[in-house]
């Protein structure tokens, strides 16, 4: 490890310690040359997840646009921060077990909306009319049908 006070390569580790999460291990470290101290972090390289957007593009996953895009749908909804970020950490962690390179946006967004419908149903409508593009007032009287388990194909009668 190269010295950050005078670029020596040469060290001798002091103490290690691992992280309480047992994510990253904490190494203190002393120069050789000018016996100066400097602390290290050693951690897993995690390959990135890839999106493939609807029209093709490709990006970095970006955990802060799913927290957005919950946090717009559950404005002035009874629904907390920490709450928000449950969801996305177990999107996130599902993401990284089922996907190994690449994931669509189309998964992403209804893995949000099953989440969302167990959570807050306002949220969740509010999310699907965005995600899904809702045309028209019918399409959200849909989707609220749904919700209430009264929705029947065209044709069938209501119960």
């Amino acid at each position: 490890m190269k010295c950050p006070y005078c670029g020596f390569m040469e060290d001798r580790v002091i103490d290690s310690r691992e992280s309480e999460d047992g994510l990253q291990i904490r190494r203190r470290r002393e120069c050789l040359r000018c016996e100066k101290r400097f602390t290290t972090y050693e951690e897993i390289e995690e390959k990135p997840l890839i999106v493939v957007k609807k029209d093709g593009r490709r990006e970095k996953f970006n955990r802060d646009k799913i927290f957005n895009g919950i946090q717009r749908a559950c404005e002035k909804r009874p629904v907390s921060t920490e709450q928000i970020t449950t969801i996305v950490d177990e999107i996130e962690q599902e993401l990284k077990q089922r996907f190994e390179k690449e994931v669509s946006s189309k998964d992403i967004g209804e893995m949000i909306i099953e989440k969302l419908r167990k959570l807050d149903e306002v949220a969740y409508v509010r999310f699907a009319s965005v995600y899904r593009q809702f045309k028209d007032i019918s399409e959200f009287q849909k989707e609220i049908e749904n919700i209430k388990g009264t929705y029947h194909e065209p044709g069938n009668q209501h119960r």
